[in-house]
């Protein structure tokens, strides 16, 4: 594998941003590629995960969808009216009974019929006043009962808002929150305690799946070493066969291809943990140790790696970060053509700390980039050359940006190759 520092010219891989390779306050300003499709969801502010139109799992607002405490807020109106009308109805009847009984006396009267039209009179004007200003009162009360209804709404509705805020918040490696409702044992009390039960069995479920994957990969290792140690030895003596010297070399590369699968399998039941250790990690001097400690090693392939590295300062576990770049860097060498390249970058973008690994190689269909983030998944489920990897590589990468709350886009390269996008809370 090589090394050369400048990149090669971006018209010959594909379009980038805009702007100028350059390095602006600690942020990289281009040549970043296009993130592609969204494999897990972004990150907010404060690590808080944010709604993504193209991510999953992320509830998305329809515009004609009228919420809960709107529908409350007009059924307290809607009721409130229904009652004040009612109650006005009856008042009304009842002023106007009262009214129909009243002794109308004026200076003039002579007849009875002069006595009842006075006294229709003063009834009709009587009502027409009361029913008028009472529906001044009525309105003026029920716009303030309305916004009285929406405060309220708020108020009842604030515990199913907690809930929700927790779901959104969780994944597989923070099934250890509750959300502990406080309150009166009502039905939202115990939905809430429904909600924090399950997440108990969640997590247990998910403690003894990586405690199982764990624990049999650490039983596997012990034979898997003693056959090597047997092989090595065994190969050593100059008496061995060519024959039975071939069959043990081709044992050998098989016990090192499980041994690695192994060691993926244990890598990948630590990085789906709650996260113990948080630390500010530049990105641009893990990708350097990854290179440099890459560059020493023997690679089927001749590989161009092209560095672009500035300053991206990251918070999280500084060992896994360290494996989610070596595992994008083996996998872009892995899968490479020989005398390909390799692209890597690190900075900042649009306030996120990003590593970007691009590499050349065959085609890889757009279908297809989706499936490669799924354990033991290959490009078009290819077994022929399982012995490259055991399949590992990009569900360690998302694993580990899950437990950090970031974010991993992928998208095929144009001309053959993969682009992989990594996005991780600042520090």
């Amino acid at each position: 594998m090589t090394a050369a520092p400048e990149p090669q010219d971006p018209k010959e891989h594909g379009p980038t941003d805009t702007q100028p390779n350059s390095v602006a306050g600690g942020r990289r300003t281009g040549p970043w590629r296009r993130p592609g499709p969204q494999q897990v969801p972004a990150p907010g502010p404060q690590g808080v995960w944010r709604a993504q139109g193209d991510g999953f799992g992320a509830a998305k607002a329809l515009p004609s969808r009228m919420s809960v405490r709107l529908r409350l807020t007009l059924l307290y109106g809607l009721l409130f009216f229904m009652a004040g009308a009612l109650l006005l109805f009856v008042v009304a009847v009842l002023v106007a009974n009262i009214l129909s009984n009243v002794q109308v006396i004026g200076l003039g009267i002579v007849t009875q019929e002069q006595a009842e039209a006075l006294q229709r009179q003063f009834v009709e004007q009587t009502m027409q006043q009361l029913v008028g200003r009472s529906l001044v009162a009525l309105a003026g009360v029920g716009i303030i009962t309305l916004v009285l209804g929406w405060f309220v709404a708020d108020r009842a509705l604030s515990p199913l808002q907690r809930v929700t805020a927790t779901a959104r918040r969780l994944s597989e490696s923070t099934l250890h929150e509750r959300i502990a409702l406080k309150g009166p044992e009502d039905e939202i009390k115990e939905l809430a305690d429904t909600f924090d039960a399950m997440l108990e069995r969640l997590g247990e479920a998910f403690d003894s799946q990586r405690r199982f994957v764990a624990n049999a990969s650490h039983e596997l290792r012990t034979p898997l070493a003693i056959n090597r140690t047997l092989l090595e030895v065994a190969l050593g003596d100059p008496e061995v066969s060519d024959d039975l010297r071939t069959v043990g070399r081709t044992l050998l590369a098989t016990n090192a291809r499980h041994e690695r699968l192994i060691e993926g399998l244990l890598l990948l039941a630590r990085s789906e943990r709650e996260l113990t250790t948080r630390s500010p990690v530049d990105l641009a001097d893990v990708a350097s140790a990854v290179l440099e400690h890459s560059g020493r090693r023997e690679h089927d392939n001749e590989v161009a790696v092209h560095r672009e590295l500035t300053s991206g300062v990251a918070l999280g576990d500084p060992v896994l970060l360290e494996h989610l770049v070596s595992n994008l860097v083996e996998n872009a060498i892995k899968h490479n053509e020989d005398d390909g390249g390799l692209w890597i970058r690190t900075g900042l973008l649009d306030g996120y700390a990003t590593v970007q690994v691009e590499n050349t190689g065959p085609v890889v269909p757009a279908y297809e980039v989706e499936r490669l983030f799924e354990p033991f998944r290959r490009l078009n489920a290819d077994r022929v050359e399982s012995a490259k990897g055991a399949g590992l590589g990009l569900s360690i990468v998302r694993s580990v940006v899950l437990a950090h709350r970031g974010a991993v886009y992928a998208a095929p390269r144009p001309g053959g190759g993969l682009i992989v996008t990594v996005r991780l809370p600042p520090g």
